[in-house]
């Protein structure tokens, strides 16, 4: 015979008047958790109560009821409306829906209590996700969202964006493949099948790291502070159609533009519709880049221009913005630290009164129509113009007869008077970008030749700024130079033959502009160049008068110059180009010069990145540099990725290790400076990766860069 099955009793509910309610001291809730009382009686004001209390009946001494009720589950909705009471915003007699215990139970108070917390499951992200979403596609604002459920409006955003990742993501999310850091990387982009791509590519890679999925995810986009973005504007972009991908859980300065041909198309518009605003001024060539390399300006001749006069009024207002920076300059001398509106004030003035010395120049037309100017863009995004630059073959050519016949050079009309030049159309070149070179062979190989040149000009930029800070080996340099040139050949001809030729760097990688030498050589050249007089015959006495330190100084400057530490594919077949042996003697004195002055190349602010090496040689060659650095099993750990991936994961291991790739490192054997490549060319000395030197090293070289000129 089959057992009854007890049928269960649920408890009763009512309404009961909030005046008969107190709260129980058997809550076993004590830590304040959750949305805060004075948020949650908003809610309740919002919806009215959508969860009754639990409450027991008191009992008296006999077992009578006493028509209060205490509550031992519900205490925070009981203190929420206490406080709307409080507020006047309810009675104190109105009736709250409650269920009532039966007071003979066996189970306690604090049971209840604990049961009705402890059995509560907490939504899970995806369902708030994705709840939110529901509410905005009903047409609620997000601000809406935002004050119904007291988040702040950016939170609502957040999971707004969330909720749009592909579906095939989320179900992995909620089936706990996925944390919520990994999917809250997946919201830089909206593009669903980039989202699933990156997803399968991470289940083949050791890493699964969010910043890995950020990477990949914009490793085909460009920086909002690009220098390119930073000079279109955002605003432009996007009226052009471009998208901005942004980052809502972490800082991404600005976010990400996805559309980068869109990008180069509107900055070379932007950049030529200035290079033709610029070519009404009568220039002769006009030269439009994004930017320009280091030394681009030294094989041309300066014009010297005329800044334009102050008015009154501008002399008036410097003066004015003097008076007031002395007046808060006295006022806070003695202060430990400036209050930030005086700080902000004092740089407001400095900023102005560097606009006022910033003065435009003028030229002699005459001498605009045969020079140029170069139109780029500063680091910060704005315009960079660089006017009044002459070539070598537009020089004009030196009258033999200062004072004769004007009018024998065509400058002058019949009567004598000198004619206006003649407007020319500026011939506007825009410059190409060199190419990419790349190799999958698993066999270490000499590196590319190209490659060694850039290496090789960022060292000698180095060099050639720790020499100018060395003067006692830049006149040990000189001293060498002139002993090799007297006791080793004949000299003749003017009264010194010692002199230094500018070396200029035909192969350079891209970023040697804005690099730590080629500031500081930079603005060490624009100090002298200032301090320096203009007229021959003025210089010898200027130089006379200098004290030794100053020589010293300006030795080693004007020394630096001249060194050539370039590696360069030398000629073995004696043509006019510079030999094999050339080369090699010249890396060997290089060497020996990097030693006296203690050349550090990490110092010189050299990294290895994916675009000045990693990502330029072999897959042997990226696991070789992780293995110098950071041993075998780092260099394990990446050694089956794809090349590219390669790259950018070891550009992340050798951050911070020092490492460098061969050209860019300085010997320390003890008796390398006895190795004198002048008597004979020793080979032992030549640095290491010459040592393994073949024919076919230079197959690997990329093209020159191209450049395509346009009117």
């Amino acid at each position: 015979m089959a057992t009854a099955v007890q049928k269960i009793t649920l408890s009763s509910s009512r309404d009961i008047p909030f005046n008969k309610l107190v709260l129980s001291q058997s809550n076993v809730r004590r830590v304040k958790a959750g949305v805060s009382i004075e948020e949650l009686a908003e809610d309740i004001a919002r919806r009215t109560l959508l969860q009754s209390l639990n409450v027991r009946p008191i009992l008296d001494a006999e077992g009578v009821e006493t028509g209060i009720f205490e509550v031992p589950a519900g205490g925070r909705r009981y203190r929420a409306l206490q406080l709307l009471i409080k507020q006047k915003r309810l009675a104190k007699t109105a009736p709250v829906p409650c269920v009532v215990r039966d007071p003979s139970v066996d189970i306690s108070a604090e049971e209840d209590s604990l049961a009705e917390n402890v059995h509560r499951a907490s939504l899970h992200p995806l369902d708030q996700f994705r709840a939110f979403q529901a509410l905005r596609q009903k047409g609620q604002s997000e601000e809406e969202i935002a004050a119904a459920f007291f988040v702040g409006v950016n939170v609502v955003k957040q999971r707004l964006r969330l909720a749009a990742v592909s579906e095939k993501l989320l179900d992995i999310y909620a089936e706990d493949g996925m944390s919520l850091e990994q999917l809250m990387a997946f919201t830089v982009t909206n593009d669903h099948a980039r989202q699933e791509q990156v997803w399968e590519a991470l289940q083949r890679s050791y890493s699964q790291e969010p910043y890995q999925i950020r990477r990949m995810l914009t490793e085909r986009t460009v920086r909002a502070s690009d220098r390119r973005a930073l000079f279109v504007g955002l605003d432009a972009y996007e009226q052009a159609g471009g998208i901005v991908m942004r980052d809502l859980f972490q800082q991404d300065d600005g976010g990400w533009l996805e559309n980068v041909g869109l990008l180069d198309t509107l900055v070379a518009e932007k950049l030529k519709a200035e290079a033709e605003k610029i070519a009404a001024e009568g220039w002769k060539w006009i030269e439009v880049n994004v930017d320009f390399p280091f030394g681009h300006t030294h094989h041309l001749r300066e014009l010297e221009g005329t800044p334009t006069d102050l008015t009154a009024e501008e002399q008036a207002t410097i003066e004015a913005l003097k008076a007031e920076y002395a007046k808060l300059e006295a006022e806070y001398e003695n202060a430990d630290e400036l209050p930030d509106d005086i700080d902000a004030r004092l740089g407001e003035i400095e900023t102005a009164l560097a606009a006022f010395e910033d003065r435009p120049v003028s030229y002699d037309p005459a001498e605009v129509a045969c020079a140029g100017v170069f139109v780029s863009i500063d680091p910060d995004g704005g315009l960079s113009v660089d006017r009044g630059h002459v070539r070598a073959e537009d020089e004009p050519p030196a009258s033999a007869n200062t004072e004769g016949d004007a009018g024998s050079d065509g400058n002058a009309s019949e009567g004598g008077e000198p004619s206006a030049p003649t407007i020319q159309r500026a011939v506007i070149t825009i410059g190409g970008q060199p190419e990419v070179e790349e190799d999958e062979e698993d066999t270490i190989k000499p590196l590319p030749d190209r490659l060694v040149s850039e290496l090789t000009a960022y060292r000698t930029l180095a060099l050639r700024d720790a020499v100018a800070n060395n003067p006692h080996v830049a006149m040990t340099t000189l001293l060498h130079k002139l002993c090799l040139d007297t006791f080793q050949h004949s000299a003749a001809g003017t009264c010194l033959e010692a002199s230094v030729r500018h070396v200029f760097f035909s192969i350079q990688p891209p970023d040697l502009k804005d690099s730590s030498p080629a500031k500081a050589v930079a603005e060490r050249h624009e100090a002298w160049k200032a301090d320096l007089p203009k007229d021959e015959a003025a210089l010898w006495d200027w130089i006379a008068a200098l004290d030794d330190a100053s020589r010293a100084a300006l030795l080693a400057h004007c020394i630096s110059f001249g060194i050539n530490a370039l590696f360069e594919k030398g000629d073995r077949y004696g043509g006019p180009g510079i030999s094999v042996h050339g080369v090699q003697r010249r890396l060997v004195q290089a060497e020996r010069l990097a030693r006296a002055v203690g050349l550090d190349m990490v110092g010189a602010g050299w990294r290895p990145t994916v675009d000045n090496y990693l990502g330029r040689v072999t897959k042997p060659r990226i696991l070789e540099a992780v293995r110098e650095a950071k041993g075998e099993q780092s260099a394990q750990l990446i050694d089956h990725l794809k090349k590219a991936d390669m790259a950018k994961e070891a550009e992340r291991l050798l951050e911070g290790t020092g490492w460098l790739p061969e050209p860019l490192r300085t010997l320390e054997t003890a008796g390398a400076d006895t190795a004198d490549a002048d008597d004979g060319g020793d080979e032992g000395a030549l640095p290491a990766f010459l040592a393994d030197d073949e024919d076919g090293a230079g197959e690997e070289d990329a093209d020159e860069p191209a450049v395509i000129a346009a009117e």
